[in-house]
């Protein structure tokens, strides 16, 4: 084995957040609950649609019935209150292993806390989702704290896309779960491996990502004078394949 590979093999066994996978295709999510390194797994109904999923919860017992022994959160869909809670106590009774996804707000930017809390006090476990602010996490806090507890996902890839450094914000929150030991800190939207590097660097304890991030794994630590060899390689190798003349 090349010093290169285990330099990087190091890298990723130096890991200390946890990484899990998400998408919506269960061929894809088998292919990820094969590899060793990924802890969990999300999900939303807006992947679920991409995938082409028509019956949400058949999907959800199906893979469920393979994927028993790691988290996997599954998001309610309705915009009532009322009807969220029951959406989700439907869902909590699929699998011990599942947190229910909601919306720290509904689409009238209506707060979720009640419906935390209610969930929370009969003992479900949750994943606040599509959160992108301090003051979002400090709210919800809370009515999460007085139940079994789970994740907050703060949108840290959204929160770039506005052109906002999320670091700050993903380190502040991660502060603030020092006091709540059972609800644990998703990096949600990555954008890019790097991302990876830094939750790690900032003691985040989750991060989630699509599979084409989580396959570029193997590039961390990588030699930058190898990794540029390897492109030029690969630009030559396409244009000939490709039969470019000028």
């Amino acid at each position: 084995m090349g010093i290169n590979k285990i330099k990087r093999q190091s890298v990723m066994k130096a890991l200390k957040v946890k990484l899990f996978a998400d998408g919506a295709e269960k061929a894809g999510m088998l292919e990820m609950y094969k590899n060793p390194l990924i802890s969990g797994f999300t999900t939303n109904p807006t992947l679920m649609k991409k995938a082409g999923i028509t019956d949400y919860k058949a999907f959800a017992l199906d893979i469920l019935s393979v994927i028993k022994d790691r988290p996997i959160s599954f998001e309610v869909f309705s915009d009532d209150f009322n009807e969220m809670e029951r959406q989700a106590m439907d869902i909590a009774s699929w699998g011990p292993n599942v947190n229910v996804k909601i919306p720290v707000t509904n689409t009238k930017a209506e707060s979720c806390y009640t419906l935390v809390e209610n969930l929370s006090k009969k003992g479900v476990k949750l994943n606040i989702t599509a959160m992108m602010t301090v003051e979002q996490v400090k709210h919800i806090l809370e009515p999460l704290s007085k139940g079994p507890g789970g994740y907050v996902s703060v949108f840290a890839g959204r929160i770039a896309d506005a052109g906002i450094d999320p670091v700050p914000v993903m380190t502040e929150v991660v502060r603030l779960l020092k006091d709540h030991s059972h609800i644990e800190l998703i990096w949600a939207s990555p954008r890019e491996l790097f991302n990876i590097v830094q939750a790690d660097q900032i003691g985040c304890h989750i991060i989630t990502a699509t599979n084409d991030i989580l396959k570029k794994l193997p590039t961390l630590g990588k030699d930058l004078t190898e990794f540029s060899l390897e492109t030029v390689k690969m630009f030559y190798n396409d244009a000939t394949a490709a039969g470019f003349k000028i």
